[in-house]
Parts: structure tokens; C-alpha cells; sequence
């Protein structure tokens, strides 16, 4: 059997499609036939994901060179018979773990979700006869049959169709069903143009249909997605890249002080084993235990702080990844939309009309220049007839449930539905006077279907579809009137061509009077035209009304949204338009590229391209992930949006995926970073705004940690260097670190988010963690720290206290002095003066939980056993006080300084 034909399967004629096949649409596969196949290509299942075990990914967990520090630290430490300060470490790092593992134990199951897809059941052809095979026993040549309601069980080159309607927006992001024919197709037409073929997984939601198995399991088109979730690279995000270059450097100038350390002890000649214990607890004193897990749990917090406002995280440093992002890429569907096809024009007898409201729930106006209509829409005979025959040449439902309008059938006929009742139609009532008694349905040759009503004067025909189809069967229109008057076909075409140029979709409606009881519509061109032509009706999925702020906010934070869709182009265009993606003066010249340009593009085209263009419209599933890598190969951090199986590798790729919980399935939802819960656009907005916030106050928090371990380990350095003794116990030092980034440091994960958060650019990538201003600021606070501490330690010596004492007030001294530094760090531009002393609360429990537990570390037995401290007096707290205030104030006037210098610059 042939495969060369594997990608033109569309572009080949029905014969040569069987003939390469080697197989009979009558007959089938022979039963032999088939297990031959089914042995050769095998079952048609998807291979299922690459999974990483349980215990691999807690490994990876400890995959950190600040993690690799503390272990070493904590096997030191053990090795040296410090076994408190060994527990401590590591029962941080193994919290910190545990903590990253929970979060992320749900492996990836996009491949199993696309498993579930596949249909379980297909019926088919073999041996000349029809049956039901499990669908995982199909093979390429299977003759199978399809009909309303059935998957599509493999990928399928249609036989035969009769009023087939296939729901493909899972694959392809096409908001209406397709409707499907049999002829061939010019070799370049897009997938999603691929109006002769049957994708596996998607839905037959009308019609019936015949078609010839191509493809099967990983190489149906779903298939591929499959291939190229389980192929996409997942990447490290800003703030772990930030945070890994940052422990490097950390990493470094720890063991270079601790290596100092060592040298110089045994330079002045003191033993190695006491010279190596101190270097030992100067790398204890520097390295920051609290920050992996104030890091994990500020961003769980900004996990709670988004799941409020409808952002589900599914990986935790997705948080902050939003806050760094410079490009939201959007699918409209769903997303940018309603997802709901509403009726919003109406031209009849020869007066034009709007309709208000969204999506299907039948609420809103009817308008006639601007104004609401009063009198009854039975004044103006031509669009009542208009909306009638949208109400009962019609096959669809609207459904009710839990608040929630659904139509069950075409969307389309679910907004004709709607367009009537909004006008006041009762359903059931229009049904029972005029009762349907026979039907021509729509077929994608004849482009209209009619409808056969009878009421109590006769027989009455209404007829829908494209409007040149069914305004060749009008000979005479209606007016407002109800009178007959002369059609102008050219005028009509006039306004079609007007309301598809704004992206809406155009039906035509017609009605005519007949005696007969079976609905026969005549040719035109050889019986006449009988019919007569009531008006248009133009409909489209609505943008979502908070969108339109959303994207002009983004706009303002610095951050572009690009539409990329599988919907067409003039639609997606309209849209665009509409909700502030394409704007300004220039807005005519922006371009608009569809997928079949998209593929004539080299890679550096695309690349300009996709930065420079807003809108991408019959984007097939590869073309999205290859814009989505275009634009990060120009240093962009890509949020991209989808809800069907064609925007999973997208999502993967993306710094940040981004999946619809309602409308969303299941596949976009496990290879995304995050999801939805009300799939509207505004909420990736203000988990923009959140992520900025997590990120904001993860500097904040490292701004305020680091003077502490820097400024012991330079007191234990200084120390060393001067051959005096130690002012800091490792013990103590460990004590400092962990109350204080529990108790005062967590604390700023709390805060809130500044004025102008999103009226900054985006950080750029490459961008360090920490910029000059901060930098400056945390080593003048360590110096504040060494001169403060040892000072003291050496002032209080001179005055008689004992060791423990000197040590106690050193140590209650970093802790004071980190109190008052904390209300500094609550913003690291504006004046701790003006920001609003209890916009965070937490900050003055988290101080007074800290000086309670320091208060115990001065006066209680036990911890004085521990940690070899002693009581103070009251002097010494007030000289630690007012060092505090000292610290404060000169933070305060650094700021200041700052703050000038940038107005000048």
C-alpha cells in the first residue's frame, strides 16, 4: 500500500484515494486485509506520554545550587557533632521539597487526555458487511460510516456526505461546525479548510457520512499534536533562572569568604580543626535558609491570591512568570469571545436593525437607529416574517441550565433562536400554529434548507441559507408593509458584502405561499423564481465586553496581545479590531496573516513577523507553536491562551500556557501552567497584575534577607581576621535566620500591590534579579549590621558582661535592626512615611511574634541552655532600639537620594 499521498489526501480524487489505499468503498477491507494492516501500523492508539517517576521528580526538587549549599552544610555540621544546627538545615530543605513536590505531582497527562478522545467504537465496512469494531482495531483502507452524534474514530478522507456537519473546534479553533463535501481540494488548502476530510477526536454534530481510514493513532493529525506535546520543551521561567543565577553567584562568595576565612586562621597560626569550624559557621551564617521555602510559599500565596480572581496555578512559579510576561498570545474562541454566535444585524424591507445582548440567552433590544423599538415588531411585516423564518426553519434547541443558555445543535440556528425571542416570539406557540410537515435540510451543495409549515390558510414555505442561494429562488421582496415590491439582487449583494467585510456571517431569508402538502423548491432558472426575499440576519461570536479594558490595560503595562486563531480571518480581523488588538491611525495598513502565508515565510520572516503582526487567522496547530518560539527567539515571555487539542504544544512551549476550565479540554488544561475558571481574557489580566505583585515582593523579601546573613557572616569574618572571638555562635546564627524569615520576612509576601503596578513595562529577561539600587542597599545595611553588632559585642565585653551576654545582645541587635529594615523593604522606592501603616497587617504580628521568640531566647532557662545566651538589661535594649531607629532613618534618606538621582536621569 502506498503512503507518499500522506500529506495530499485532500488534493487526491475519490478514486485514487481507494486505489492507494488498495481497498472498496462497497466492500471494505477483508478481515485478512485488516489484521495484515493491523499488525504493520498498529492500533489505533496514541503512545502514551513519557512519564518521569515519583521519586525522580523529588529528586529534582533538590536540582539547586542553594540546595546543593545548605545539604553540604548540613553534612558539615553532622560531621562536626553540631546536630541541631544539621536538623535545622535540612529539615528547611526537605520542607521546601516536600512543599515544590505536592505542587507539581500531577505529571503532564496531555497524552492520556488525547487517548480519551479517540472514539472507543467505529462502524465499519468489511467483508461487504456493516460492523462495530473497537475503534483501536481500525486501520488505514477501513471503510467507516459516521452519523449525527458519533467521534470521529481515525483520521478520514469523506466517500460520501449527506448534510454532514463535523464540530472541529478542538482541532482547528473554528467556532461553527464544518461543513463537510466529498470533491477534491487544491493541494495548498489549510487544515482547517480540509472540508474533505474527518479528523480524529472531533465531533459529528449533524448529517451522515462515509469516509476511508488515512491515518491512525500518532499519525492522525491528533496524533501529531500528541508528538509534539510529548517533543515541546517546558522552560525554565524568569524568576528560576533568576533565582539559579543568583545562587550561583551566592554560591561563589560564600566559600570565597568561607576559604578567606580558613586562610587567615591559619596564617595567625591557630589549628585547623578550630580554624575550619569557624569557616563552617560563617557559610552557616551567610547562606540564607529561609529563602528557598519563603520563595515556595510566597508563591503559594500568590497561588490563593489568583485562584480569587479565577486563575487556577498549576505550577508554582508560573505566579511570576506572568508578572514578566511581554506577550499575551490569544486564541478568540472562548477566550476573546463569548463563545456564543449572537444575531447583532438585521436588514429587512429595506431598514436596517440591531439587536443588543451576548450569547444565547434570549435578553435584549430590538433597535432601529439607536432607539428601542416600542410598537410590535408586527408593524414591520418584513422583519417579522425575517425572524419568524429563523425561529422554524430551524433543528436546534435552547437550553436553560444552572442560569446558563446552551443550544443543543448548530450555533448558528441557536442565535436565530434568540434573535426571535428577544423580539418577543413565543417558541412553542409559533410551532403550534404553524406545524412543520415537511423539510429540505441543509446540504453544503445546495447551501439553504426549507422548511413546510401549515396554518389555517394553506401551506407556507420558509427557506435559510447563503444569501446568492437563496435570493436566486426570490423573484419579489417584502417591505415593512407587508406589500410586494421589486428585489434589486445587486443592492441586497451590496449589503452582504458589507456586514462579511466586519467579519459577521450572513444568512438570507425567504418564505412563499404553496397548496401542496410536500415541500418541492423549484429550480430558478427553470421554474421561476417563487419565493420571497424577507431580509438578512448577521451573527458572530461577540467579544466579551470586559475584554476590551483588559487589553487596553495590558497595552498600558507594556504587554501585547496577538490573536492567533483557527477562525477566519475576517472575523478574527473584526474582532481584533473591536477590542483595541489592531487600533490607531495606521490600523488599515496593520496586516492580518493566515496560515497558508504563514508557510511561504523562511524562519527569519516569521520571526518579523510574529513581533510585528497582531493577528494570525486559520493558524494550523504547528503554525502556533512556531509563532510562539518566533516570538521568544526575539526575547519575548510568551503567556499563550487555548482551550482545544491543537493549542496543547503551544501551551507547553509557552513561558506561561494558559487553558479555559470551562470550555477548555482536558488536554489544553495538562499541558498548560495555568487555568481559567471563568475562560474570560480579563482574568489573565489580573493575574498579570498579581504576578507582578509575587514578583515585587520576592525582591522585596531577598532585599531584606540577605544584610542579615551578609552582615553575620561579615562579623564572623572580621572576627576571624582581627583573631578575636566570635560574636556569633552557629547555633545563634541559625536561630537568626530561620525566626526572622518566618517570622519578619514572610511577612512581605503579604503585601499589597503598589500604585502603577501595571503602568510599568514588563521586565525584560535578561534583567537581573536584583538592580544597582538594591545592591547598594543591601551591603550598606550589612555594614550597618557589622559596625552595630560587633560594636556592641565589644563595647559590652569592655563593660564586664559575660560572653553569653555579649553574644545575646549582638544577636537581639540583628534582630531589632531587621524589624525596622522590614518596614523599609514594604516598598523599595517610596518613603516607609507614605505607605499606610496597616495596609498589611501581618507586618506587626509577624514583629511582635518575633520579639515575643526573642524575648524567650533573652529570659527563659531553656533557651539559654541551647543557644548559650543570657538575660539583658533594659540599657541594652535601649541602645538596640535606638540603633534600629538609626538604621531606619538611613535607609530612609538612601531612598531619598535615590529617587532624586532617577528624576534627574
Amino acid at each position: 500500500m502506498a503512503t507518499s499521498f500522506k500529506d495530499l489526501w485532500h488534493h487526491l480524487h475519490h478514486d485514487e484515494v481507494l486505489e492507494t489505499l488498495d481497498t472498496h468503498e462497497q466492500q471494505g477491507l477483508t478481515e485478512q486485509q485488516a489484521r495484515e494492516r493491523l499488525a504493520t501500523h498498529g492500533p489505533n492508539t496514541l503512545t502514551a506520554a513519557r512519564q518521569t517517576s515519583w521519586f525522580k521528580r523529588l529528586l529534582l526538587q533538590f536540582h539547586n545550587p542553594l540546595i546543593y549549599i545548605l545539604l553540604i552544610a548540613s553534612a558539615v555540621t553532622l560531621a562536626l557533632g553540631e546536630y541541631i544546627d544539621s536538623a535545622v538545615i535540612f529539615g528547611v530543605v526537605l520542607i521546601n521539597a516536600i512543599i515544590g513536590f505536592v505542587q507539581e505531582s500531577k505529571a503532564e497527562d496531555a497524552i492520556n487526555g488525547l487517548k480519551d478522545m479517540l472514539s472507543s467504537s467505529a462502524a465499519v465496512i468489511r467483508d461487504g458487511n456493516r460492523t462495530t469494531i473497537p475503534a483501536a482495531d481500525l486501520v488505514p483502507g477501513d471503510i467507516v460510516l459516521l452519523a449525527s452524534g458519533d467521534k470521529v474514530p481515525a483520521d478520514l478522507r469523506l466517500l460520501s456526505c449527506r448534510d454532514l456537519q463535523i464540530d472541529e473546534s478542538a482541532l482547528t479553533g473554528e467556532s461553527v461546525p464544518t461543513e463537510k463535501q466529498s470533491g477534491q481540494m487544491a493541494r495548498d488548502t489549510v487544515l482547517a479548510d480540509r472540508s474533505n476530510m474527518g479528523f480524529a477526536g472531533t465531533l459529528v454534530t449533524y448529517g451522515t457520512g462515509r469516509g476511508v481510514v488515512i491515518g491512525t493513532g500518532d499519525h492522525t493529525e491528533t496524533g501529531k499534536i500528541a508528538g509534539m506535546i510529548n517533543d515541546a520543551v517546558t522552560l525554565e521561567t524568569p524568576l528560576t533562572r533568576k533565582i539559579n543565577a543568583f545562587s550561583q553567584i551566592l554560591l561563589w562568595v560564600i566559600l570565597a569568604m568561607a576559604g578567606v576565612t580558613f586562610g587567615v586562621g591559619l596564617f595567625y597560626g591557630q589549628h585547623w580543626v578550630d580554624t575550619f569550624i569557624a569557616a563552617v559557621a560563617l557559610a552557616v551564617a551567610a547562606i540564607p535558609e529561609g529563602l528557598p521555602a519563603v520563595v515556595t510559599i510566597t508563591l503559594a500565596i500568590g497561588v490563593r491570591r489568583m485562584a480569587l480572581r479565577n486563575a487556577i496555578i498549576r505550577k508554582l512559579p508560573a505566579v511570576e512568570t506572568l508578572g514578566s510576561t511581554t506577550v499575551i498570545c490569544s486564541d478568540k474562541t472562548g477566550t476573546l469571545t463569548e463563545n456564543q454566535m449572537t444575531v447583532q444585524r438585521i436588514i429587512a424591507g429595506g431598514t436596517g436593525f440591531e439587536l443588543t445582548g451576548g450569547g444565547y440567552d434570549p435578553v435584549g433590544e430590538l433597535l432601529q437607529d439607536g432607539v428601542a423599538m416600542t410598537s410590535g415588531i408586527t408593524e414591520h411585516q418584513a422583519l417579522h416574517h425575517c425572524l419568524l423564518a429563523g425561529l422554524l426553519c430551524n433543528d436546534s434547541e435552547l437550553v436553560e441550565k444552572d442560569g446558563r443558555w446552551t443550544v443543543h445543535g448548530d450555533p448558528t440556528e441557536g442565535a436565530l433562536i434568540t434573535s426571535a425571542l428577544k423580539a418577543g416570539f413565543d417558541r412553542h406557540e409559533m410551532h403550534g400554529r404553524l406545524q412543520r410537515v415537511d423539510v429540505i435540510p441543509f446540504e453544503s451543495d445546495r447551501q439553504y434548507m426549507a422548511t413546510l409549515h401549515h396554518h389555517d390558510k394553506g401551506h407556507r414555505i420558509y427557506m435559510k441559507g447563503a444569501a446568492e442561494q437563496v435570493i436566486a429562488h426570490c423573484g419579489q421582496a417584502m417591505n415593512a408593509e407587508g406589500d410586494l415590491v421589486p428585489i434589486d439582487p445587486e443592492h441586497l449583494q451590496t449589503h452582504v458584502d458589507t456586514l462579511a467585510a466586519q467579519g459577521l456571517r450572513v444568512l438570507a431569508f425567504a418564505m412563499g405561499e404553496t397548496d401542496t402538502t410536500q415541500l418541492n423548491i423549484a429550480d430558478p432558472d427553470q421554474d421561476g423564481k417563487r419565493l420571497i426575499f424577507l431580509g438578512l440576519q448577521a451573527m458572530i461570536d461577540p467579544p466579551r465586553e470586559e475584554v476590551i479594558h483588559s487589553v487596553t490595560q495590558c497595552g498600558k503595562a507594556g504587554i501585547r496581545v496577538k490573536m492567533i486563531t483557527g477562525d477566519h480571518a475576517l472575523t478574527a480581523r473584526a474582532i481584533a479590531e473591536r477590542i483595541g488588538i489592531i487600533q490607531g491611525r495606521d490600523k488599515d495598513q496593520q496586516r492580518t496573516l493566515t496560515g497558508q502565508q504563514l508557510a511561504q515565510l523562511s524562519p527569519d520572516e516569521l520571526s518579523k513577523a510574529a513581533d510585528q503582526v497582531s493577528v494570525f487567522a486559520r493558524v494550523a496547530p504547528e503554525q502556533k507553536l512556531r509563532l510562539v518560539e518566533a516570538l521568544q527567539t526575539r526575547g519575548h515571555v510568551v503567556a499563550m491562551t487555548g482551550d482545544g487539542v491543537n493549542d496543547a504544544p503551544a501551551l507547553k512551549r509557552a513561558n506561561i500556557g494558559i487553558a479555559m476550565g470551562i470550555n477548555g479540554t482536558e488536554v489544553s488544561r495538562d499541558a498548560s501552567d495555568m487555568v481559567l475558571a471563568d475562560d474570560n481574557f480579563s482574568s489573565i489580566e489580573a493575574a498579570v497584575e498579581e504576578g507582578r505583585n509575587v514578583f515585587d515582593n520576592l525582591v522585596k523579601f531577598i532585599t531584606w534577607i540577605l544584610p542579615t546573613n551578609l552582615g553575620q557572616g561579615l562579623v564572623i569574618m572580621v572576627a576571624i581576621l582581627l583573631g578575636l572571638t566570635l560574636p556569633v555562635l552557629p547555633v545563634q546564627a541559625l536561630w537568626l535566620n530561620m525566626t526572622t524569615a518566618v517570622f519578619l520576612g514572610l511577612m512581605l509576601a503579604f503585601e499589597p500591590r503598589e500604585p502603577g503596578i501595571m503602568s510599568r513595562a514588563p521586565r525584560l529577561p535578561d534583567v537581573p534579579l536584583l538592580n544597582g539600587e538594591i545592591i547598594s542597599r543591601i551591603f550598606s545595611v550589612s555594614a550597618l549590621l557589622l559596625l552595630g553588632a560587633f560594636g556592641l559585642f565589644q563595647w559590652s565585653l569592655a563593660q564586664g558582661a559575660s560572653l553569653e551576654e555579649a553574644r545575646t545582645l549582638a544577636v537581639s541587635l540583628f534582630v531589632v535592626v531587621q524589624s525596622f529594615f522590614l518596614l523599609n523593604c514594604r516598598s523599595l522606592t517610596r518613603s516607609v512615611f507614605r505607605t499606610h501603616p496597616f495596609s498589611n497587617p501581618w507586618i506587626w504580628w509577624g514583629i511582635g511574634a518575633m520579639w515575643l521568640a526573642q524575648l524567650l531566647f533573652v529570659y527563659t532557662p531553656v533557651m539559654n541552655l541551647l543557644f548559650q545566651s543570657a538575660p539583658l538589661s533594659l540599657q541594652h535594649w535601649g541602645l538596640i532600639l535606638g540603633y534600629g531607629v538609626f538604621v531606619l532613618v538611613l535607609v530612609e534618606l538612601e531612598k531619598g537620594l535615590w529617587r532624586r538621582w532617577k528624576e534627574r536621569h
